[in-house]
C-alpha cells in the first residue's frame, strides 16, 4: 500500500461542513484515494482520517486505530452508517479528541464508549466495524466528518472558541517562521 500523501484540509475549508456525496463506484480511483488516505493519515500521525480532510467530497473513512483492550484495528469504511448504544445503555467516555484538520490544540468530549458503523470496503464488500475505547471515538469522530460536523461543532461555545484561538494562535507562529 504505497499511497501519495496529501495535504490535510484545515478548518474553514467549505468541503470539511458539508455533507459528502455516497459513493457509488467502487473502481481503482476508490482504491487509490484509500492508499492516499493512509499514507496521509500516517504522514500526519493520525488514527483515522475522513475523505473530505483530503479534500474530497465522498463518504469513506480510514482508520488504524486501538480499542479498550489496546488491539489495533484497521481498515477503510465506505458509506458508513454509524450505530451507538441505546441511551439506557450508553456509557460517556469524556476524555480529550483533537483533529488533524484543526492541528494543535485538544478539548475534553464525552462522546460514547462503544460505537459500531456499518458500511462497505473499499472492492463493495459490507463490513461491520464494532468498537471501544479510543477506535469507538474514532468511528464517531470520522462518521462526523462524513456528515460536514468537526469534534469542535459538539464543543460548548466557550470550549470551541478556546480551540479555535488556540489553532490560530499556533497558525500565526507557524506563519511566523523564516522559510
Amino acid at each position: 500500500m504505497a499511497g501519495q500523501v496529501r495535504p490535510i484540509t484545515l478548518v474553514g475549508t467549505p468541503v470539511l461542513h458539508q455533507p459528502c456525496r455516497p459513493v457509488e463506484d467502487f473502481d481503482t480511483t476508490l482504491r487509490e484515494l484509500a492508499d492516499d488516505m493512509f499514507a496521509s493519515m500516517y504522514e500526519a500521525e493520525g488514527v483515522g482520517l475522513a475523505a473530505n480532510q483530503v479534500g474530497v467530497n465522498l463518504r469513506v473513512f480510514v482508520y488504524d486505530c486501538p480499542d479498550d483492550d489496546g488491539e489495533r484495528h484497521k481498515g477503510a469504511v465506505v458509506n458508513p452508517v454509524l450505530e451507538l448504544p441505546a441511551l439506557e445503555n450508553r456509557r460517556l467516555d469524556d476524555d480529550d479528541e483533537g483533529c488533524l484538520s484543526v492541528p494543535g490544540p485538544h478539548a475534553r468530549l464525552a462522546r460514547p464508549d462503544h460505537a459500531t458503523v456499518h458500511g462497505f470496503d473499499v472492492t463493495g464488500r459490507p463490513v461491520t466495524v464494532e468498537g471501544t475505547g479510543l477506535l469507538a471515538r474514532c468511528l464517531q469522530h470520522e462518521t462526523d466528518h462524513l456528515e460536514g460536523r468537526l469534534y469542535i461543532d459538539r464543543l460548548s461555545a466557550r470550549s470551541r472558541k478556546k480551540v479555535l484561538k488556540e489553532f490560530e494562535a499556533l497558525r500565526a507562529e507557524a506563519d511566523a517562521l523564516p522559510g
